[in-house]
């Protein structure tokens, strides 16, 4: 699947998560995380990891993801990433 557009879902309120979407003209899978101090130390590396699980599980490449982390569990950032995929193909 490619990206054509950018798109978002989700909200910067607390318990969710904002996934923003591009192409990457460079192509890959780009991602920058924006959390609290003590959230990103603590659980940085699954959001990250459950971001990059979504995208490959939904055939995305050459996409630039933005996600600002307020304390969303699992299944929030996987619905999140879902949901800005399909509006930005």
């Amino acid at each position: 699947m490619k990206i054509t557009k950018a798109a978002q879902a989700g909200a910067s309120e607390s318990s969710d998560i904002l996934i923003m979407v591009m192409p990457n003209e460079e192509g890959g899978i780009k991602l920058e995380l924006d959390s609290k101090g003590v959230i990103l130390k603590q659980f940085g590396k699954q959001i990250e990891k459950v971001i990059r699980e979504k995208i490959e599980e939904m055939g995305v490449q050459d996409i630039v993801v933005k996600a600002k982390d307020k304390g969303a569990l699992d299944y929030t950032i996987r619905a999140r990433v879902q949901a800005a995929i399909e509006r930005a193909i």
